[in-house]
């Protein structure tokens, strides 16, 4: 188990390859080059622009200030949750002049084995690339001297300067995007949890990856087994672990660990819990390389 202090975890200010200046607090990080890496940061953007692409990977992003417009695909406005899957075009991304988009975002490696590429590994091979080209407007520009195709999309330039070959993606498993607004759900009560509720938006693909929102009035608890499950503390306070949690206080309970969450004041929850991927490990149960 692991819990972050989401208020506390430093500030980092920097551009991406896909443009814009953002900052962002980086919460939890999985194990470099496994099928089943993923990161989780609450960033900030006052200006973004992003073309229509897409990942070999999954994201899921909650909303939490600002309008994020995605072309055809829709708006996520404050309060909604989109899920990404990976090989499914969206995009291109855009906000007002001036508007400040807050977002939590958890990418992962999906269902197909293809794995993630971390977001450390992407800062250190997008400088590399730097030496190339330049990255405008989300897309790779390679210098008219350096081999390899002019123009590329910003992740997939990364990707296969990573791997040095060319990046292929899995079939999609959705045709487009899913935007869920939580308002048009319902609270559910947990059994043998008195005080607790749940509103569940979605399961996803084979591997089960989930979404959904927990709430527990003050003084009720929840019994949380662990099975890559992720909790982002929105509102409230409360006891976890002898450790008292309030806004963006974020815990990540591994696989076969189990805690308890006792609530002081009430609470609200967004609980993410990582795709299954242990029918992608090796025999030997640790976990095998991304897809090559």
């Amino acid at each position: 188990m692991k819990i972050v202090q989401g208020d506390q975890v430093s500030v980092e200010t920097g551009t991406s390859h896909r443009g814009g200046v953002s900052e962002w607090r980086r919460l939890l990080d999985g194990e470099s080059g496994a099928i089943d890496n993923f990161s989780l940061v609450w960033a900030q953007s006052p200006g973004r622009f992003s073309p229509r692409h897409r990942h070999n990977f999954e994201q899921i992003r909650f909303q939490l200030e600002g309008t994020a417009k995605y072309g055809r695909t829709s708006v996520l406005k404050p309060g909604m949750v989109g899920y990404y899957p990976e090989a499914v075009h969206y995009g291109p991304q855009t906000q007002e002049e001036g508007e400040m988009l807050g977002v939590l975002v958890l990418q992962f490696g999906g269902a197909s084995g293809s794995g993630y590429i971390g977001r450390a590994e992407q800062a250190d091979l997008t400088e590399e690339l730097r030496g190339l080209g330049e990255f405008k407007d989300g897309v790779f520009r390679r210098n008219d001297d350096a081999p390899g195709k002019r123009n590329l999309d910003g992740f997939q330039a990364i990707w296969e300067h990573a791997k040095q070959r060319p990046l292929t993606y899995p079939d999609p498993r959705y045709d487009a995007p899913v935007f869920m607004d939580p308002e048009n759900y319902d609270w559910l009560p947990i059994a043998n949890s008195p005080g607790a509720v749940v509103k569940t938006l979605g399961v996803f693909t084979e591997c089960q990856t989930m979404i959904r929102f927990l709430k527990l009035d003050a003084g009720a608890w929840y019994s949380a087994p662990g099975a890559r499950d992720i909790y982002f503390v929105l509102s409230g306070a409360g006891v976890v672990a002898g450790e008292p949690w309030r806004n963006a206080t974020t815990l990540y309970v591994a696989q076969g660990e189990n805690v308890r969450l006792e609530a002081s004041a009430e609470t609200e929850i967004l609980h993410l819990r990582l795709p299954n991927l242990d029918h992608l490990k090796s025999r030997d149960g640790a976990p095998r390389q991304a897809a090559e």
